[in-house]
Order: C-alpha cells, then structure tokens, then sequence
C-alpha cells in the first residue's frame, strides 16, 4: 500500500460513523427537517401523491421498530430476514435493524419457498419480516422453519385484512407467530417512553466490525453464499462515496433497484452520509411515470434499463426516426468538445441547439427535466449506450464491484479536465483502497469495504479472500489513467476448438447494444468452431413492431418465429458481428419463443443468467445450432 492511500484510508475511517445507527444519528444532528424520502400512495389510477419524511422522522420510526425488535429479544448480529419489494417501509426496517444491533438478511420478494427456507436456514434468522400475507406464506408452509423462525413481521397489514391475490390469509390469521409492522413499531414506541435511551445505549456498543448485512449471492454456479458485511463496509463505503464527490445534498434519487441486491442498500448508506433525497417505488413499471411525477436528478440503473430507453427512440418510425437519428450524429459529434468543456464551433453549436429543442429536451423531460446523471452497475454497459446518452446530454457513468466489495469498488466519476466519463471503464478504484491484476489477469481488491467472509463457509472465504485480498473472479486490465477495464468472468471464458478464447459478456453486450429488440443473449461455443447465440426478444418492442408490420394481435410466441423478424434480428446481428473480432462473431443463432426469466432456475433473483442450467435447457436447440459444424463454411472462421 502506497503511503498516500494509508493516508486516503485512515483520514476517510477518523470520518467515517462508528456504525449505521451512529450514521442515522449524524445526519439527524446536520438536517433534521430535510426530506429524507418520498414515497406513493400507491394509486391505483392517476398520477400518485408522494409523502415525505424528514431525517428526524426517519429516526423516531427507525428507532421504534429497534425498540420492538428489542423487546422480541433480539441480541447483537442476529440476523433479520426481510423479504419484500423496494419501499421506504423496507429502508425503515432496515434501518430499524441496524440501530437494534442486529443485522439484516435481505431475500427478494420474488424468492421461491425453497430458497427463502435455504436463505433462513443457512443465516438462522428467527425474525422474518414479509411484505404481506403472500410472502409470510412462504415461510409458514415450511415445516423446516416452524422451530426456527419465532416471529413473522407483516409490514402490509392491509393487505391482512382486506385480501390479495395469493395471500392465505386463513392461515397468517391463525398463526400465532405474525405480527404487524404497525403493532411491532407501537410496542417499540411504549419501550421507548419507559426508557428513552435504550436504543441509543445498544448503538453506543455496536462496534464497526460488528455484522451489518448478510447478503446471498445470486448463485449462477451453485448454492447462494452469504456475504458478510460489517457496520464499517456501509460506513465507509459512504465516506468513500462523498470523497468521489459525484453527488450534493441537494440532489433527488428516484431509487427502484431491490433493496435485496448490495447495490441498492449501498445506496441508503451513501444517502445517509452525503444527505440527498430519495423518492423511493419499487415498481419497475412505473420508473418512467415516477420519474416524470418527482423530477429527480440522478437515478441508478441496470444496463437493461438504459438499453430499453435507447431502442425505445431508435424503433420509431418515419420522420421521428429521422430526426431522432440526425440529432443523435450532431450530440455525437459535440462529444469530445464538451467531454474537455471546449466551446463548439458556430455551425455546430447551432445544430447543437436545434437537435437539444427537436429530441434532447423531449427525452429529457420524460425522464422528469433535471437528470444531470445516471449511474449504471450489475453488470458491464455498452460504450455504445454509454455514448448514446452523452450525446443527449445526460452522462451514464459506470461502477463496478460486487456484493464482496459493498457493490462500488470503482467509479467512473469525471477527473480534473474532463467533463463526462470515460466510456468502456469502471474507473479508479475506491478511495483508500487498492486494487492490481493477478498473473491470469484476475482483478484483486483490498480495503475497507471488502467483507469479512463467507456467512459459514471458511474454506471457500479462504479461497476468495487472501490477505485481505478479494478475488473477484473477473479478468480486466487498467488503462493509461488506471481506470479499471472488465473484459469478462473468469469462469465464463469460452475457448474454441481452435484454441482461440471469446470472452461471452463482451459479445452478448455488445449484441444487446446494437439490436434494440433483444430482451436476452447467451452467447455459447465451449469447444466448438465458432460461437453461437439464444437470443430472447422484448414483448413491448416486438408487439410496436407488430402494430406497425400488420402483425396486430399475433401473439408473442408467433411473432418471435415470423420469417421476417429472423431476418431483422439477422441484420442487427450483422451490425454487432462487424464490432467485434472474427472468432468472436456470432455465426448462428436461434430466436427462442419464450423469455427466459419466466424459466425457473435459468437466471437468478438479480435477472444473471444461470449458464449451466440453460446449457442443459436448451441441449436440443444448442446441437441443432452445430449441427454440420464441421462442413459449416470452407473459411476458418476463428482466423
């Protein structure tokens, strides 16, 4: 370690909150009235009203449920499992939680049976907080749990007493173990009143090392793995996160992403330290709506939220597609003056202005009208996209890290001298840590927000993390300003019978980049000649393409076999081929009839393909794809 960043580290950890019920307390002694978070009411028609709540009001709720969790007998780092959709009552609990000296299991609210009861067995959380009827069900039909879990939080009691869908509201009625959010927090806030410092006495004795969260990985090898995160990996990941100076106090989050990936729930320790506002729905189907009502100024995604948006405007048809394409090639070209904040030529500042009026500002507005950024992680974006949106005027930048790394161990923030990303980094690594390349090209991490293991499992923490040093599991190479370049899994290298090697993410990013009807891509070809591809397409672009084709009311299964979309998703196959090296391109490719989150077992909770698993899905379909490899093409296709 450099002596610079000792100094980095050690001056951000004398900064940094003790814990995160100490962080809490912090930003309630800065801005105690400042909206903390917005949230619907849940409308079911018509645009929604969004409810505030300040920073002291977060606390008084936060601090009520710890008392409630006290009173149920919870001890330090016992585990918590919430299983529920993004909302503020789920950042509540959260919080709730943490000031209790417990520690939080997060599970998805899309989680099946069987993995809720792996995830509660394996972490051993007696407390299991569900969204509503349906998800305490999922634990009440396990007869593995009855002993284990001793109290089910319900946090939409409503829903208890009016009925849902696919609630069993018989047999939550009857079981004695439930509990609601609302009675829990009114038995805190009695606690409280007896005494008054109770919660804070518990924060006062929370050590940084003490457990925070345990997270499950997403498990596309094998078995989910628990993740331990301390106090200090979200305390320091805020620090870390202020000193990279990408956001203000004064900036809006509309944050959707699941509060059950490290992704989101970094994201309330950041807010917590910088003091931004969050608008916070879960409701993937309504970011655009919610975006529109609430007006944020940055907003985080996933790569398939940013390429939707992309082939949304590049599928329209007749004289709004050329206007769209033609303001597109001006922002390109403005690009490398404003990326170093040089002044635009006069017959290009007036085409600038023109395409800004025409397109930029209408999609702009869509989006609310004062996005100034967006920040995409999960998984790597295409340069592509990247570029598309700077030449709108709304600059993505890109973080990598994973759940082992509190989710940002790099980001792409603008340096001294540039205005807007570097397209196709990660960026610098987290300030106060250290990151090299192994031998075989493997990026290593090491700092604070590295966790401290394997929830149980020592011989695989030994394995990942040595020295203090977090294996990621990904190859990648640093460029000339030592931002962070990922090229690929480790593990999903394919190597060609030709002895030539296709990194899989590189070709299906940039498959999705260049075909805005694709949904999914999985790029195959593990000792064969040449790479194949299963492609899956979007419903909502290929039912647009429909109405415009005279393929109305077809359905989805029908349309994904018509002749003449194989041949478009043929041309914009093309298009990617060209992009890429000769063994990289895909020579083959099979449009399936089906998506294939809708598979169980094909991809995980967090939407990461399952490879093995569609390997042996879709055995057929793969042979059919090679099936006269041999005499395919008298052309080396790997040359």
């Amino acid at each position: 370690m450099t002596t610079d960043t000792l100094a980095i580290r050690d001056e951000l950890l004398s900064r940094s909150a003790r814990n995160l019920g100490d962080m809490l307390r912090r930003r309630v002694d800065q801005t105690p009235d400042a909206t903390a978070f917005l949230y619907p009411e849940n409308n079911a028609s018509g645009p929604e009203k969004w409810t505030p709540l300040t920073w002291r009001e977060v606390q008084d709720r936060a601090h009520d449920i710890a008392a409630g969790l006290l009173d149920l007998g919870l001890g330090p780092e016992q585990r918590v499992a919430i299983c529920a959709d993004t909302s503020v009552w789920w950042i509540l609990t959260d919080l709730g939680i943490g000031c209790a000296g417990g520690a939080t299991t997060t599970v998805y609210g899309n989680s099946q049976p069987e993995d809720v009861e792996y995830i509660l067995t394996s972490s051993e959380s007696r407390i299991y907080v569900a969204q509503n009827s349906a998800q305490a069900a999922k634990v009440e039909h396990s007869s593995a749990l009855d002993e284990l879990v001793t109290h089910i939080i319900l946090v939409d009691d409503d829903r208890l007493i009016q009925g849902a869908p696919g609630s069993d509201r018989r047999l939550v009625a009857e079981d004695t173990r439930v509990i609601s959010l609302a009675d829990l927090s009114a038995r805190g806030h009695a606690a409280r009143q007896a005494d008054p410092g109770a919660v804070q006495r518990v924060i006062d004795a929370t050590a940084p090392d003490h457990l925070a969260t345990l997270i499950y990985t997403s498990g596309t090898t094998g078995k989910p793995k628990g993740v331990e995160l301390t106090h200090q990996s979200w305390t320091y990941m805020g620090v870390a996160m202020e000193s990279w100076d990408p956001l203000e106090p004064g900036d809006l989050q509309y944050l959707w992403l699941p509060l059950a990936h490290v992704f989101g729930k970094c994201l309330i320790a950041v807010q917590m330290t910088i003091g931004f506002s969050s608008a916070v729905d879960g409701r993937v189907e309504r970011i655009v709506t919610g975006m529109g009502e609430v007006h944020p100024t940055f907003m985080c995604g996933v790569p398939r939220i940013f390429e939707k948006v992309r082939a949304k405007v590049i599928t329209s048809r007749g004289l709004a597609r050329t206007i769209s394409s033609w303001a597109f090639r001006v922002g390109e070209r403005t690009a490398p003056y404003r990326l170093e904040d040089r002044p635009l030529p006069a017959r290009l500042s007036g085409q600038q202005l023109l395409a800004e009026k025409l397109v930029f500002s209408k999609l702009k507005q869509a989006m609310g009208g004062r996005l100034r950024m967006m920040i995409c992680g999960g998984a790597k974006l295409s340069p592509q996209i990247q570029r598309w949106f700077f030449a709108a005027g709304i600059p993505v930048v890109e973080g990598y890290g994973a759940t082992e790394t509190s989710a940002i161990a790099f980001f792409n923030v603008p340096k001294k001298g540039r205005f807007g990303p570097r397209f196709g980094t990660a960026g610098p690594v987290c300030p106060g840590c250290e990151a090299r390349i192994a031998e075989d090209g493997e990026v290593l991490v090491r700092g604070p927000i590295v966790a401290r293991g394997y929830h149980e499992l020592p011989e695989k923490t030994a394995e990942t993390f040595t020295d203090g040093w977090y294996h990621t599991g990904d190859i990648g190479h640093f460029d000339e300003l030592n931002y962070l370049v990922v090229t690929e899994r480790k593990r999903d290298l394919i190597k060609t019978s030709g002895g030539k090697y296709i990194a899989p993410q590189k070709v299906e990013t940039t498959l999705m980049a260049n075909c805005p009807y694709l949904s999914q891509a999985v790029v195959l070809g593990e000792g064969h000649k040449f790479a194949v591809a299963l492609l899956t397409l979007d419903r909502e672009a290929l039912f647009k393409w429909a109405e415009n084709h005279g393929h109305a009311g077809d359905s989805y299964e029908k349309l994904t076999q018509l002749p003449e979309i194989r041949r478009s998703i043929q041309r914009f196959v093309d298009v990617a081929n060209s992009r890429l090296d000769r063994w990289e391109t895909v020579k083959r490719f099979a449009i399936l009839d089906h998506e294939l989150d809708g598979q169980k077992g094909l991809v995980t909770e967090s939407q990461k393909v399952r490879r093995d698993q569609v390997r042996k899905r879709y055995k057929k379909e793969i042979e059919e794809l090679y099936a006269d490899e041999q005499t395919a093409s008298r052309e080396d296709p790997e040359r």
